[in-house]
């Protein structure tokens, strides 16, 4: 089934969605800082018989808009309330990695009727963590930007289904390979998140969550704690063999984490 393309503009804001289809309920998939929607595909293939599947290029990143004037972490989750009301995604499942969890866990927070249920795959309510900009921006700027081929970025992200992941990302300009977003953004739309925790947005959340984590996560263990202690009936999985790309490693793995906990929506 193929992608069809929508652009919703909200405040002058270009949000680029690509949307899957199928019959049943909408799931919204939200990719990580310094991401693009296309990470999906793997589990947006195994998803699409059941579930109408529409994955987001957040602001500042891939084909949405590249600089926008506000990455603060409410901009994001305004985008999201847009997404799904021009597109009439009704109680839909809102499922982001990383930073794209964060926005989902802030957005079913803000909006307790918007979602059906909250999934987050390597993603948590967060802590403060000082310098995290910094070494966002650092990490950044080790890129040897441009790359010679998207081979040659695959390798750098380490190789594998998470390397060619991160190197699909990429676009082709005339000196070699580019990323699709620019560095201050993605230092601008982290440093919330360095300077605070949102303990007080998750204990807000009123539906059904499943967090999954990489068996190697890079969610702290005493995050996922008092994540647990806060909100008990919080479903929890770990995927064997993985990190915090776990949906690039292995889509089939969340597939069937992600289905069984659908299921039992009802």
């Amino acid at each position: 089934m193929p992608w069809t393309e929508h652009t919703v503009v909200r405040d002058g804001v270009r949000l680029v969605c690509r949307d899957r289809g199928g019959p049943g309920r909408p799931l919204v998939l939200l990719h990580g800082l310094a991401g693009h929607s296309g990470e999906w595909e793997g589990l947006a293939e195994r998803l699409a018989p059941h579930y109408r599947v529409v994955a987001v290029d957040q602001r500042g990143h891939g084909a949405s808009e590249r600089r926008p004037d506000d990455v603060s972490r409410a901009a994001y989750v305004a985008d999201v309330v847009a997404v799904v009301d021009r597109l009439g995604l009704d109680r839909p499942v809102l499922a982001g990695q990383s930073l794209g969890g964060h926005t989902a866990l802030l957005t079913a927070a803000a909006h307790p009727d918007l979602p059906a249920a909250l999934v987050l795959v390597e993603a948590g309510s967060g802590g403060p963590s000082p310098g995290l900009d910094e070494h966002i921006g650092g990490w950044l700027d080790s890129w040897p930007v441009p790359f010679p081929s998207r081979e040659a970025a695959a390798a750098f992200f380490g190789g594998g289904p998470a390397g060619a992941g991160w190197a699909a990302g990429l676009d082709e300009c005339d000196d070699g390979w580019r990323p699709r977003f620019d560095r201050d953004v993605m230092v601008g739309s982290i440093t919330e998140n360095a300077r605070r925790s949102f303990h007080e947005e998750w204990d807000r959340v009123t539906c059904p969550t499943l967090l999954v984590l990489g068996r190697k996560s890079f969610i702290p263990a005493e995050e996922v704690d008092e994540m647990l202690r806060r909100r008990p009936a919080t479903q929890a999985v770990s995927i064997p063999d993985t990190g915090h790309d776990l949906h690039l490693e292995r889509p089939e793995a969340l597939y069937g984490a992600l289905s069984a906990f659908l299921d039992g929506l009802g």
